[in-house]
């Protein structure tokens, strides 16, 4: 993110980076926090930004499960997406296969860390609602049951990410927030960058061309992993999103 926005400085352009619910140093105060489908709140930070500058032409770029959210948010919005462009790299098209994938080869080693990561989350908000005396947080949070031997994304997201955002369980969660169901809806001129290398996403799980609306690009790479593409050298690196992200984002009409 950091490098694109240097990127789209170089040409002029100013930018602002999006947090999560909870991922900007500290826990959120509600119960709930962000999920790969809290397309609510990018539309809300949309309709912040045009508020704050009406006249400025506005795009939006989103990686990984921010891709998700995005395509998402532009197949529920069509042609009132509230951007001018946009573009999504890596995204986790098929939740549920994306949820089967890391579980497999050397990208159990990523599930691993995500699942240590999320359960402190959860554990460190509980510690948070507990000092802040906020007692309907902590209920909300203790009817989850324990945090113990969740090993996989469907243990998480049937345990604690459904119950939190009011999806029945996990299946219910990921075929509603998978963005590959809104494709074919998006008005909005977007480009998608893939990898046919990348270790969280099946190629089955991509989407076909017949999927895609007439205002989509789908530009897949042989190689780039998840949210990669460095070409160059060791000692010179070169980054692919850094050149081709602003490039491409410069050639829609403002």
């Amino acid at each position: 993110m950091a490098g694109v926005q240097k990127a789209l400085a170089d040409q002029g352009w100013a930018s602002v980076a999006l947090n999560w619910r909870g991922c900007s140093g500290e826990p959120n105060l509600l119960p709930r926090s962000y999920h790969s489908g809290a397309s609510e709140d990018l539309a809300e930070a949309i309709k912040h930004l045009r508020a704050k500058r009406p006249l400025a032409p506005l795009y939006a770029v989103g990686y990984s499960l921010g891709g998700n959210v995005l395509l998402k948010h532009l197949g529920e919005t069509g042609s009132a997406s509230g951007v001018l462009g946009a573009v999504a790299v890596s995204v986790p098209f098929r939740l549920d296969q994306c949820a089967d994938r890391i579980g497999q080869g050397f990208s159990k080693v990523y599930q691993a860390h995500f699942m240590r990561e999320m359960v402190a989350y959860i554990k460190n908000k509980q510690r948070q609602f507990q000092h802040d005396g906020r007692e309907d947080g902590l209920a909300a949070l203790a009817a989850l049951g324990s945090l113990e031997n969740m090993r996989t994304f469907w243990d998480f997201d049937g345990r604690v990410t459904a119950p939190l955002h009011g999806f029945t369980d996990a299946e219910d969660y990921y075929r509603r927030a998978s963005s590959r169901y809104f494709l074919g809806e998006i008005r909005t001129p977007t480009l998608i960058i893939q990898a046919a290398d990348d270790p969280f996403v099946f190629p089955h799980s991509l989407p076909s061309e017949s999927e895609l609306s007439a205002s989509t690009a789908f530009e897949l790479q042989a190689r780039g992993g998840h949210v990669g593409f460095v070409d160059g050298s060791v000692r010179q690196p070169s980054y692919y999103l850094e050149r081709r992200i602003p490039q491409w984002l410069a050639s829609v009409p403002a």
